[in-house]
């Protein structure tokens, strides 16, 4: 079923418009992926990059837990992919990796981030801090902060499903 992308209504409240656009850009990192065979998914298609589309999704699911789960809940589960010794072990793919396991892993992730955000107003402070600053985070900034992050990988991703098979889009 090909993945479909929904903009949020042009009109709609600023918490409906978070969600939405944070959403959109959800939908369009699985969109990149869409069709790809699990060898296509580990490329690093833009050397000397390592980057590749799974790696992308797996630090997608690593930064939502991070931000949803570890910051705004004070629910610290530990890393999935990453350890002390390896800060990165969500960009480090390996051929024991699966698609079907990172895309359930990220998805279960969003399914959490978003029952916890369910509890919190725009303007409530998270439970837990960040392990960069002391310094508090409302849902707001952590909403305003996921819709970067995930604008900003998407754009990696275009670039890796480009140099893969040559699709292209927004």
């Amino acid at each position: 079923m090909p993945i479909k992308r929904e903009e949020p209504a042009k009109t709609a409240d600023e918490r409906t418009m978070l969600e939405g656009w944070l959403d959109y850009h959800r939908q369009t990192l699985a969109w990149k992926c869409e069709g790809l065979t699990e060898e296509q998914l580990r490329t690093a298609s833009a050397p000397p990059s390592g980057l590749s589309l799974m790696g992308l999704v797996r630090h997608m699911a690593e930064t939502e837990r991070g931000w949803f789960r570890r910051v705004l809940a004070d629910d610290d589960r530990g890393w999935i992919y990453s350890s002390a010794e390896d800060l990165d072990g969500d960009f480090h793919v390996t051929d024991a990796d699966t698609w079907e396991e990172a895309y359930a892993t990220w998805q279960a992730e969003i399914a959490i981030a978003r029952r916890h955000a369910a509890g919190f107003a725009l303007d409530d402070l998270a439970k837990g801090r960040s392990r960069y600053t002391a310094e508090p985070f409302n849902l707001r900034w952590i909403y305003m902060h996921m819709i970067e992050e995930y604008a900003r990988h998407n754009g990696h991703a275009d670039l890796i499903r480009e140099r893969i098979d040559g699709n292209t889009g927004d």
